[in-house]
């Protein structure tokens, strides 16, 4: 077969089937990198292509939202609107990193810098390098021979230190490796760093992960020469660019990453994440903006932010930049469908590439290219999407990296030229001595010129690379042109070697889809189809009628299924192990994952869901929209489109799981912006933070605790003071009594209690249900919605803080306390009188 036919799509697929993304490549293409059509760019390696998409979403998002300076551990009662987005966003893509790398923060920190570079440096700087004394041998700071330049130059820093560093090749790792483990030295603690790459940025050769572990268990070398604890440092700026990484199976210490090598957008922003074990061990000097939790400008006095992420990110992060990589992930997975995809397509394009121009020969039989690679391409676990070569003429002469680029340019083909700033592998794939390095500076030769060749041998060699928009195309284009610009002809195709590599073992056995976070089915328990019976009212502790005579009792029972939409009034409902059965258990999330409030966005008061037991649903409606359902039991393995996610609710990180794609586009069509509905997860537990004692309480999506009950006469009295301030010039319609309960939003509301009286409650029961006062509920803005219009007045926040003289607090916050063992207690009703077990003062608490 001649060179020709094997440059066709058909031979193509005939050798690879994992190719195209699911077969929607060109209206990719077309859709989203319209821009490089003529170009042929085959440089991914060292900054990948940004859909077009990604610019435009993120553009939209950041001209509709006030997005300003975040404090790093902001209060999540922040009054400033626009800085508490920002903080949120910013914690929110926190997460969304981690689940990338299928870890959580209970694992991990992320650490926001301005690239893998700077990742680098934070770790050098920190890390506790100890010196060799007398009684002690001293830090090492080992790394791989094959390692981008910013490794070795840690080595600058760790010098002057009096720290031994300690080059290793790839082969001295596990060929000087010991049988058996030998795990943490107790009696020795001295600290080691080890660094080395997931995957070559000169060759593609992707290193073992399991390396990690064996490091850290002192069973490779260096480690097992040499007593201490062994840190790792990956450095996966160039492994992630094009396949997954899974932090479960190489739990390495210290990762380093470039978002633009992912994304292409944005630049200048890259992060570390650091393994929460080994986060305590670095140590910083100096202290920045935003990672002090207290210090004295007159006295040396400096004590660190608690946590590793606000006390290593100096001065203010690139928040908008931050905000970007959302939009990066959004566009990555959206388009591909994930990293396996990428690793695949991109790995194909790689692999018939090199089997063609490893066995393309000049019209005389000699080779074209010389290629610099470990194995033959076999599989994308020990391979990446790159590949490294210098073209030889006819006679056997290497043809210089420059004439290369300069024809290339021609052709409008984008490539990489030089060392690629790896020195290490460039002397062993080229064959180029230290000696020989130190000549070629004296001979005018620097990194980064076009000296391409000194005395006939080559100082570099070129490198094309892919991704995940990369097409066959590229690979046909680039093959034709070394074939017209650079072989003698006839072109001749060496068929042996052709045939060898076409036969070479199947390269997607052993492959590993990416480890999903896992999930089970299903919610809270779920309520037993033979309704509960109403429990009797006990008469123990103080009465059930006040002062006055008048009964203590429950009026109104609301839940909020939604976050922040509208309530849905119940005379019966369950009391579930996170309160009254599925309230809060879902909430909205705007474009980049972060929670949306009233607060925000007004209009998610005119949502109304409703939740109906007996259909397992939950309904969404709103007027002038059609009604959608949900199923209060999500199934992620029915429903493909539902995916675990991360987000926060007042501060804390929560676990959700996507609701799919129909109630998000009914969302975004009411709200305006992009939305999706998150619940959730059931294997997710969240404490309550108000909790004066020692019992475990759980929440739901709620911001405080499980319940927020408010007291009718307490509401009159503010709609008295209302109508009493109100200026009749301004023309503002009193609001009823029903409004203002409305606006603030209770599960429970009571009456025949002295207005303000359950401020001083600790404890009261319901039906059989006992409960705790925990504290009083701080009042924001929130509370001037108009739940029936979604428009925004002043009121009651102005009354109530004029009548409680700034103390703006209104309704108490309630725990259950469920007997022994019980998922589901009793059923709360209407109509219940209340006991009060004490009255004591719940001040303490708050």
């Amino acid at each position: 077969m001649d060179f020709q036919k094997l440059c066709t799509l058909e031979t193509f697929k005939q050798l690879w089937s994992h190719y195209g993304h699911g077969g929607k490549l060109q209206d990719m293409i077309e859709e989203e990198f319209s821009r490089i059509k003529g170009i042929t760019y085959l440089d991914h390696a060292a900054a990948t292509l940004y859909p077009e998409s990604l610019v435009r979403d993120y553009c939209l998002d950041i001209s509709r939202n006030v997005y300003v300076l975040c404090v790093p551990t902001g209060n999540p009662h922040s009054h400033n609107p626009s800085s508490r987005l920002s903080h949120d966003t910013v914690e929110r893509v926190r997460y969304r990193v981690l689940q990338h790398f299928n870890t959580t923060p209970e694992e991990y920190y992320v650490i926001f810098t301005s690239g893998c570079t700077a990742s680098l440096k934070l770790v050098a700087e920190s890390f506790p390098w100890r010196p060799h004394t007398e009684s002690e041998a001293g830090s090492r700071f080992c790394y791989l021979t094959d390692s981008h330049t910013s490794v070795v130059g840690i080595r600058g820093l760790t010098s002057g230190r009096g720290v031994v560093a300690l080059p290793v090749s790839p082969q001295e790792v596990e060929n000087r490796a010991k049988d058996e483990a030998r795990g943490e030295d107790v009696t020795c603690q001295t600290p080691h760093l080890f660094c080395y790459p997931a995957q070559s940025n000169f060759s593609g050769r992707k290193y073992p992960l399991s390396h990690v572990k064996g490091i850290q268990a002192r069973r490779l070398y260096p480690a097992c020469d040499h007593q201490g604890r062994w840190f790792v440092l990956l450095d996966a700026a160039s492994h992630v660019s094009c396949s997954p990484l899974n932090l479960q199976d190489c739990p390495a210490d210290f990762i380093p990453i470039s978002f633009y090598k992912m994304f292409g957008f944005p630049t200048g922003l890259g992060a570390l994440l650091v393994r929460n074990d080994a986060a305590g061990i670095l140590k910083k000097t100096y202290f920045g903006g935003g990672t002090a939790a207290a210090y004295l400008s007159g006295e040396d006095y400096y004590v660190h932010a608690e946590n590793i992420s606000d006390r290593f990110e100096d001065g203010t992060v690139s928040f908008l930049d931050i905000i970007a990589v959302n939009h990066g992930f959004e566009s990555l997975y959206r388009i591909t469908g994930g990293m396996h995809n990428i690793q695949q397509h991109t790995f194909g394009l790689a692999r018939y590439t090199y089997m063609l121009l490893s066995s393309l020969c000049h019209g005389n039989g000699r080779p074209v290219a010389q290629i610099y690679a470990e194995g033959q391409f076999e599989s994308p676990s020990t391979q990446g999407a790159i590949l490294n070569f210098n073209l030889v003429d006819s006679h056997g002469q290497i043809i210089g990296y420059s004439q290369v680029d300069r024809m290339a340019s021609l052709y409008d083909i984008h490539l990489r030229t030089g060392c690629f700033c790896n020195t290490g592998a460039c002397q062993a794939f080229l064959g180029i001595t230290n000696q020989q390095i130190k000549r070629n500076l004296q001979a005018g030769h620097v990194c980064g010129d076009t000296i391409d060749l000194v005395d006939g041998q080559p100082t570099g060699s070129v490198r094309v690379s892919f991704g995940y928009m990369s097409t066959f195309e590229d690979c046909q284009k680039f093959l034709n042109f070394v074939a017209e610009c650079f072989v003698e002809k006839p072109v001749t195709v060496d068929q042996v070697k052709l045939e060898k590599l076409k036969t070479a073992p199947a390269a997607s056995q052993g492959l590993r889809e990416d480890c999903p976070m896992r999930i089970t089915n299903g919610y809270l328990h779920k309520v037993d189809e033979e309704k509960p019976k109403k429990a009797s009212v006990s008469a123990f502790g103080r009465g059930a009628s006040n002062s006055h005579g008048e009964a203590r009792t429950l009026t109104n029972i609301y839940i909020y299924p939604i976050k922040s939409c509208g309530a849905f009034e119940v005379h019966d409902w369950p009391v579930g192990p996170l309160g009254l059965l599925y309230d809060r258990g879902w909430m909205v999330v705007n474009g980049n994952g972060v929670c949306l409030s009233q607060k925000r966005e007004a209009r998610l008061c005119l949502i109304h869901p409703q939740v109906h037991l007996p259909s397992n649903k939950l309904l969404l409606q709103a007027s002038g929209m059609d009604t959608i359902s949900v199923p209060l039991e999500n199934n992620i393995q029915m429903h493909p489109s539902f995916r675990v996610c991360q987000s926060k609710v007042c501060g804390d990180r929560v676990e959700t799981v996507d609701c799919g794609d129909e109630a998000a586009s009914w969302l975004s069509d009411f709200l305006g912006q992009p939305c999706r509905l998150i619940r959730q997860s059931p294997d997710f537990t969240r404490d309550v933070k108000k909790r004066p004692t020692a019992t475990s309480t759980s929440l739901s999506l709620v911001n405080e605790a499980q319940y927020l009950m408010i007291n009718r006469a307490s509401v009159e009295l503010i709609q008295r003071l209302m109508s009493s301030r109100q200026d009749d010039s301004e023309g503002d319609r009193l609001l009823d009594t029903q409004n203002v309960i409305s606006r603030f939003r209770a599960n429970l509301v009571i009456t025949g209690v002295e207005a303000f009286e359950e401020d001083n409650w600790s404890h009261l029961i319901i039906g059989n249900t006992r409960f705790m006062v925990v504290g009083q509920c701080g009042r924001c803005q929130m509370v001037g919605v108009d739940q029936e219009t979604g428009t925004r007045t002043k009121e009651p926040l102005m009354s109530l803080s004029a009548y409680r003289t700034g103390k703006v607090t209104f309704g108490v916050y309630l725990t259950h306390q469920l007997p022994e063992g019980s998922a589901t207690a009793s059923v709360l009703s209407t109509g219940s009188l209340i006991q009060l077990e004490s009255h004591t003062s719940c001040n303490n608490h708050l």
